[in-house]
């Protein structure tokens, strides 16, 4: 029997997916000109580099929540926009496609 099977993962989870994900929405509404690629496979890619260069935040209970939203403001979300920023760059310069 798996873990899955016998324990309920459903509010186990990565805060920083939230960040990044609303980080990539705040650089894409600002986008007037229409700079980045906005296919789905650039920003799952943009997604994906921006995770893997900031520290997971899981959490798993109310308190947990609380302290998630406490991340917002702090040195933790700079980190977030900051791979955010890179992840932008370096797909932009190297998308998935022609």
């Amino acid at each position: 029997m798996s873990l899955k099977d016998q324990y309920n993962f459903e509010f186990l989870t990565n805060e920083a997916e939230r960040l990044v994900l609303d980080e990539l929405k705040r650089r894409f509404d600002e986008d007037k000109e229409e700079k980045i690629c906005k296919c789905e496979d650039c920003v799952l890619d943009m997604a994906a580099y921006a995770l893997n260069h900031v520290r997971p935040a899981y959490r798993a209970s109310l308190l947990g929540t609380l302290y998630a939203h406490a991340l917002e403001g702090s040195e933790y979300q700079a980190d977030v926009k900051k791979a955010v920023d890179q992840a932008i760059e370096i797909v932009s310069k190297n998308p998935s496609h022609e």
